[in-house]
This record gives C-alpha cells, structure tokens and sequence, in this order.
C-alpha cells in the first residue's frame, strides 16, 4: 500500500506541479507587455517636444486667424483674438489682384519638373560613383560636396550672365535648370554614400545572367532604392517651391512668377493690409501642406526603410 502511494504520488505531483507554471507566464508576460515606466530623461524629452511643436504652430494659427478677419476687426481686437465675423473678402481680393490659379500653375510646374529630373541625374550620378566605382571618386564627390555649399548670393551675377547670352531670362525653365543642378548635388552626395553600400552580391548575380548596366539599374538597383528616390523626390519640390531669391531674379514678367515671388511682390506695392497678407500666406501655404499629406505614407515608408537598411 505505501509503495502503491509512493508511485501515484509523484504523478500527482506532476499533475500538480505545472499548475503555477500558467502564473509565472501570465506574470511575465504581464511584466513585458504592460507600459514602460518613464524615465525623467523621456519626460524632459517629451516636454521639450510638445513646446517645440507649440512655438512652430503659433504662426500658423495665428496666419489662420487673421486671414478670416476683416481690417476694422483687425484694428479693434489685434491678431490673438478670434474673429468676430468671417471675412473672406481678403482671399478674394488676394485670388484676383494675382491671378493665384496662373501662379500656383507655375509654381506646380517648375518644382514638379525639378523633383522629376534632380532624382533622375542624383540616381544615373550616384549610381557611376557609388557602383560603377568610376576614377577619382572621391574626390568628385567632395567637388559635388563643395559645391553645394555655396550661397545663391554667389551665382546670381553668373546664372544671370549666363542665362542672358543664351536668351533664358525671365523663362521658367532657366529656374528649372538651376535647381535641377544644385537639388541633383545634394542627391547625388546622398545616394552616393548609398549605392556604395550596395550589395554586390545581387550586382554579380545580375551580371552573371548577362544584365547590361541599364538593366542592373533599372531592375535591380531602382526598386530597391525606391523608397530613398521618392523621399528625395517630396523634399525636392518642397525646397523647390519656397524657393524666392533665384525665381525673383529671374522671374520678371508677372505671367511666369511663382507664388512666394508674387506675394511678395504684391506686399512690396503696399497694396495690401495685414488681414490680405495673412490671406495670401494661407493660400500659399495650403497647396505644399495638401502635398505633405498625400504623401506623407510614402515619405514614412522611404525613412524607414532608409532605417532599417
């Protein structure tokens, strides 16, 4: 009888046993998937976060609520109180006097071709430098490097020289070629230091199945750098539309100004109130604030993918 106890305890003992087994799983993971405590280093973190983005939105909101304001509410009340009634007369106003639908068409125009051709010559250059691993490559990129440090106070006097023997002044497209050149140097510096890194294994496979250099491009090193492109291609043509002091020297005529240069030139005619010029810088704002949108999944995606790689 005792033996016969002594042989079914251990396997009550085994029944028994894993029962606080659940617990400590539950408690572990309890302990891993519960909230993180904060350290007091992420909270300075997160207050100086929250104050930073505070200071960038005042101006915003305070272009905002001025531009539904009329003059005599803008006398009376100042710029931090709300508006009493909504005043869509500056808008309008600005919309007419500028022609805004002609500017915005060539401010879509110009930064759109930019973007489009600064990726393409920062991808063909990048990809002779950082896989074709062409003689004298550093020091090209360095020259590149140099070069797109200079200050546009430095190229005025030989852009417009220049611009003005081969008889592209006042033509869009002499805006178009000087931002292709100096946005393509960033590029290609970054995409440079990319393709360097790029593994040679997938170049030698490719080789190997008797792909040409066009096609090792265009099927191989392109959708995998896709992601990097298009976030060059979003930062591209939003440096390229709050561009001002190129697009304003050589866009003189009024049919061929973008719309930074035509607000401007319009407050400089003192044609404008205060109520008008928050209504202009609205209009102006909006169209790169609809573009960020739309592709803000795009340029998440493109930096996380930069990340990960």
């Amino acid at each position: 009888m005792t033996a016969l106890i002594e042989e079914l305890d251990p396997q009550r003992r085994a029944v028994e046993l894993p029962s606080p087994a659940p617990s400590r799983r539950r408690r572990r993971a309890g302990t891993s998937s519960g909230p993180a405590r904060r350290t007091p280093g992420d909270w300075v973190v997160l207050v100086v976060a929250i104050l930073l983005g505070f200071f960038i939105a005042v101006p915003f909101l305070l272009i905002l609520v001025n531009s539904f304001k009329s003059p005599a509410d803008y006398n009376t009340s100042g710029p931090l109180t709300l508006p009493t009634e909504l005043y869509f007369d500056g808008i309008v106003k600005f919309w007419e006097r500028v022609d805004f639908p002609e500017k915005l068409w060539n401010s879509v125009f110009i930064s759109g071709l930019v973007a489009v051709f600064a990726v393409l010559i920062s991808m063909f250059n990048a990809f002779a430098l950082g896989i074709g691993r062409v003689k004298g490559r550093l020091w090209i990129v360095v020259v590149i490097l140099l070069a797109n440090m200079l200050p546009q106070e430095v190229l005025l006097y030989p852009l417009y020289f220049m611009f003005k023997e081969v008889g592209l002044y006042d033509s869009q497209w002499a805006v178009i070629i000087i931002f292709t050149v100096i946005q393509s140097a960033f590029g290609t510096y970054l995409l440079a230091s990319v393709y360097s890194t790029f593994p040679k294994e997938l170049l030698e496979a490719a080789s190997l199945d008797g792909a040409s250099r066009w096609q090792i491009l265009w099927r191989v090193v392109y959708p995998i750098s896709r992601p990097t492109l298009s976030v060059l291609l979003i930062f591209f043509f939003i440096w390229t539309w709050n561009e001002f002091l190129i697009p304003l020297t050589f866009l003189v005529s009024n049919s061929t100004q973008t719309v930074p240069v035509a607000i401007t030139v319009l407050q400089g005619d003192r044609l404008m109130d205060v109520t008008t010029t928050s209504a202009s810088a609205l209009l102006g704002l909006i169209p790169t604030l609809v573009f960020f949108l739309i592709f803000q999944r795009t340029l998440t995606r493109g930096i996380t993918a930069g990340a990960v790689k």
